[in-house]
This record gives C-alpha cells, structure tokens and sequence, in this order.
C-alpha cells in the first residue's frame, strides 16, 4: 500500500482482483454478451413460451415475447442457423469457463475468502445500513476496503451459483445431441418448454446483473474499477 507523503494523502492501493477472477471476467463478458445477442436471435424466430412437454403456435403460452431489432441480435439479420451456431460456441466457452474459475476459486479460496455471506451480515439492521450506503454512493468499507460489500456478495452468488448453471444445463437439456445421452435431464426440468422457459428466465437475469454491473461501474468510477479488472490493483476513494 501506498503511504502518506507530506501534507498530502496519497490513496491507498490494494490488491483486490486475482489472475483467475479477471481473466474470467473478461472470457465471460464476451461470451454473455455474444449469447445474449444470438439468444435474441432465435427467440425471433418462435418468441412464445410454454410450460411442460410441448408447445406450438396454437398452445397456451405464459409469455409472448417482442420480436427483437436487428442491431440487438447476432446476427444483424435474422438467421437462425447462424445464431444457433454462435449461441452453441459460446455457451461452450461459458461453461468450461466457469468450471475452470470455480476450481481455481476454490483453490485460492476466493469463494470462503470473498463471497461468504455471515448470518450477522443478514439481520434487517446491517441490510439497510448496507441500502443506505449504496443511495448514498459509498460501495466500500474505509475500514476494510478490499472486502466485497454484502449486495455484491448477494448478487455474485445468485449468479454464479444460480443464473449460470441454470442457463447452462437448461441449454445441454435443449440440445437434441445431449437428448440421448441424458435423457432425464429434460426431466428434471419438467419438459422441454419448461426447460426452455427457465433458460429464457436465467438469461434475462444474467441480463439484469450485466446492465446493474455496468450502472454500478460507472458510479463507482470507470478508470478504476477498469483498471482493477486489468491489473488487479485498486485505489482506494478518498472518503
């Protein structure tokens, strides 16, 4: 860390990103951006979505979904080949990439050491006072400036234990390939409309964390928060 020199503080720097963490966060916002945007491209061509075994034109549907522009798709034009091809890649390179950082977070402990919610940190109490410092703009502890604060921890662990997964097994249980060889896969998941449902709703909730992310990144200052990601190197703000 960086000291005081003369009359003036000079801010602190710590380490607050590991190798593993942001070679991840960078494999993976590409990877979830390019699967939204070929997601989007094949819900154009059936935007309607079922509950249970089966659907089609003319059954019930629990949401009939907007027909998405071009320039929010891959590709541009609608395609549904060359979605699916894409969409199949990266959901690939999203899947072992999460593997591959949840086995080294294990092993650096970045999960027991960073993401590990206390039961003191739940009581109403501590939970608004957290609210509180988030209107306020204050997203760290001076006290312990390294440490993630609880609505990080809360939305980390939704995503990565929960909207992850489920995305990527409702799609292997989509997959005709995977079909045979883990027929009750789609089982558990009630059918393939149901699993094509919930995939749809662990999109749009990986969607919500990218956008809320990305607000809450330029709050927080875009140069370091980049430069964190980058080099691992954070400075404290002046309080």
């Amino acid at each position: 860390m960086d000291s005081d020199t003369g009359p003036h503080v000079i801010p602190q720097v710590v380490r607050r990103h590991r190798l593993a963490t942001r070679l991840w966060h960078w494999v993976n916002a590409v990877a979830v951006l390019i699967l939204l945007g070929s997601g989007l491209g094949i819900s154009n061509a059936h935007p309607r979505l079922y509950w249970g075994r089966y659907g089609a034109n003319f059954d019930h549907a629990w949401a009939q979904l907007p027909r998405f522009p071009a320039w929010i798709t891959i590709p541009a034009n609608y395609n549904l080949a060359i979605s699916r091809r894409w969409h199949l890649f990266f959901a690939i390179v999203l899947g072992f990439g999460l593997l591959a950082f949840m086995i080294a977070s294990l092993l650096n402990r970045h999960f027991a050491r960073d993401l590990r919610v206390r039961r003191t940190e739940l009581r109403p109490r501590h939970l608004l006072a957290d609210l509180r410092r988030h209107l306020a703009l204050r997203f760290h502890d001076p006290d312990s400036p390294r440490d993630y604060n609880l609505f990080q921890k809360l939305s980390y662990v939704a995503i990565l234990f929960l909207a992850l997964p489920l995305a990527i097994f409702t799609g292997i249980a989509l997959s005709p390939a995977m079909n045979a060889a883990w027929p009750w896969l789609l089982e558990v998941f009630g059918g393939r409309q149901s699993a094509r449902s919930i995939h749809f709703i662990a999109a749009v909730a990986i969607g919500l964390f990218t956008v809320v992310h990305l607000a809450l990144v330029i709050l927080a200052g875009v140069g370091n928060e980049m430069r964190s990601m980058i080099t691992g190197r954070w400075r404290v703000p002046a309080e």
